[in-house]
């Protein structure tokens, strides 16, 4: 399947989890480096939505935190800032992943469905902690 259609399938099934939930979500008409607001009530989140990858064998998913393009022949990657997107967003078996930027590497970000193999727990991200309704809930507490 081609990326561009795998990637409006992941923005269609986040904005479908938000909007079920009973947030209002809205999508620019110009190009912007988000692809929705997320409005939570008391306020505006800038999201961006990124397909993830599930090939690893380690039990993690994985997502990129760049855009990628091909420029004059090159290969050229843009990180995201975040005066630019609050969050991350990407779906994997019916759930809605939230994770902050400032949560995420340059390049990519896993996140772990099960204890690797080798036990290490220290430094890993489990996906169970970025799921979208603990995410906005802890951002809620927060405040």
């Amino acid at each position: 399947m081609d990326t561009n259609i795998k990637g409006t399938i992941t923005e269609l099934k986040c904005i479908t989890y938000f909007l079920e939930r009973g947030y209002t979500v809205s999508i620019p008409q110009n190009p912007t480096r988000y692809d929705f607001i997320l409005d939570t009530g008391d306020e505006l989140l800038k999201v961006q939505v990124k397909t993830c990858n599930t090939t690893r064998k380690d039990g993690a998913i994985t997502f990129c935190t760049a855009s990628s393009h091909y420029v004059g022949g090159k290969h050229t990657h843009t990180d995201y800032k975040s005066d630019k997107i609050d969050y991350f967003c990407t779906y994997y078996d019916n759930q809605c992943y939230l994770i902050p930027i400032e949560d995420c590497g340059s390049r990519e970000k896993s996140l772990f469905l099960t204890t690797p193999k080798n036990g290490q727990v220290k430094g890993i991200c489990f996906a169970d902690s970025y799921e979208a309704d603990n995410t906005l809930a802890l951002r809620s507490r927060l405040k």
